[in-house]
C-alpha cells in the first residue's frame, strides 16, 4: 500500500472524536470521521476500498455499531477491513459477539493513547500486508489456476509471503484465501520452526524487537535450518493446502476462535481470521505442526 493510511472514526460523542483526532492527527493518518452508524455505512458503501482502518463504537443512534460491522464483514469488498471496535463495555459476553461479528481489535474508553497507537499500528500493519498480498495476488490467477499437485520447501518470513501470493492465484479467489495462506506460513515460521510463543511476541511487539528476533533466530544453526514444508494438492471438488513445519506444536484448540481474553492483545487472531474469511475447514493435525487448509471448489 503506498498511500497514506486512510481511517474512519466513528463515535456520536463529540468529544470522543475529538479525543481521538488529536492522538492521532500526528500519526501520518487521513483521517476521516462519522457521527452515526448510518453515516458511516454511506461513506463506506461509496467507496469500498478506500478506507484501511475504521475506528467504530459500538452504541450510537440510526445504526449502532454491531449492524455497521456485520454489513462491512459481509462485504465482499470490505471483508477484510480492519475494524477496531470501541466501547464501554468490557464484559465477556459483549467482547464476545463483537468477535464472532468480525472485531479483531478491541479499545474501551477511556482511551490510553499507548494502547490506541499499539491497536491501530497493528490494524495498520495487518491492512497493508493484506492489500498488498491482495493486489499482487490478482496477477496471473488464470494461469496459477492449471495447477494441480506441488511441494514447497522454505525458512524466512519473506519466501512465507512470496509462497501464499503464489498458491492462492491457484485457488479461488485468491484475494480472500492469502490473508490466511499468509497467517499460517507465517505462523509455521515464527511460532513453528523458530519457536517464539505467544507470550515472548508480545513482549518483543511491545518493545518492537520482533523482527530483530526473528532475524537472529533464523541466523541460528539449529532453528535457521529448519524448514517447513507445503503440499498443494487440486481434488475434484476441492484443494488441500498442508502446512508442516519442523517445531514442537502448540495448543492449537485456544486459537481456533478468538478468545475474549484476548481480545486486547495486538495479535493472536491470524488462525480464528483464517477459518472465517479465507478457508472451508482448517485441520490441525497431531501435535499442531501440521495444518491442513480446504477451499471448496465451486461446481462446474
Amino acid at each position: 500500500m503506498s498511500h497514506t493510511p486512510r481511517l474512519l472514526i466513528v463515535d456520536d460523542e463529540p468529544l470522543n472524536i475529538e479525543i481521538l483526532l488529536e492522538y492521532l492527527e500526528d500519526g501520518g493518518y487521513e483521517l476521516d470521521t462519522a457521527e452515526d452508524g448510518q453515516e458511516a455505512w454511506e461513506k463506506l458503501e461509496a467507496a469500498p476500498d478506500y478506507y484501511d482502518v475504521v475506528i467504530l463504537d459500538r452504541m450510537m443512534p440510526r445504526m449502532n455499531g454491531m449492524e455497521v460491522l456485520s454489513r462491512i464483514k459481509a462485504h465482499p469488498v470490505m471483508q477484510s477491513i480492519p475494524v477496531i471496535l470501541q466501547t464501554a463495555l468490557a464484559a465477556h459476553d459483549e467482547i464476545l459477539e463483537g468477535i464472532q461479528a468480525g472485531a479483531w481489535y478491541y479499545l474501551t474508553k477511556p482511551f490510553e493513547e499507548d494502547l490506541l497507537r499499539s491497536v491501530l499500528g497493528t490494524a495498520i500493519e495487518d491492512r497493508m500486508r493484506y492489500r498488498r498480498m491482495q493486489e499482487e495476488s490478482s496477477m496471473a490467477s488464470r494461469t496459477f489456476g492449471l495447477l494441480h499437485e506441488a511441494r514447497f520447501r522454505f525458512r524466512t518470513l519473506e519466501s512465507a509471503r512470496d509462497l501464499a501470493t503464489m498458491l492462492a492465484n491457484a485457488c479461488p479467489q485468491p484475494g480472500k484465501v492469502v490473508i490466511g495462506l499468509s497467517e499460517l506460513l507465517i505462523n509455521a515460521v515464527e511460532h513453528g520452526n523458530l519457536g517464539i510463543t505467544y507470550d515472548e511476541k508480545s513482549v518483543l511487539r511491545e518493545e518492537h524487537r520482533w523482527e530483530e528476533e526473528v532475524t537472529s533466530r533464523l541466523q541460528d544453526p539449529v532453528l535457521g535450518a529448519r524448514e517447513v514444508e507445503v503440499c498443494y494438492l487440486r481434488g475434484d471438488e476441492a484443494i488441500e493446502i498442508t502446512i508442516t513445519d519442523e517445531g514442537d506444536g502448540f495448543d492449537w484448540q485456544a486459537y481456533l476462535d478468538m478468545d475474549p481474553a484476548r481480545a486486547f492483545d495486538t495479535h493472536g487472531r491470524g488462525i480464528a481470521m483464517s477459518r472465517m474469511i479465507s478457508f472451508e475447514r482448517l485441520e490441525y493435525r497431531g501435535c499442531g505442526n501440521e495444518v491442513v487448509a480446504i477451499i471448496e471448489l465451486a461446481e462446474g
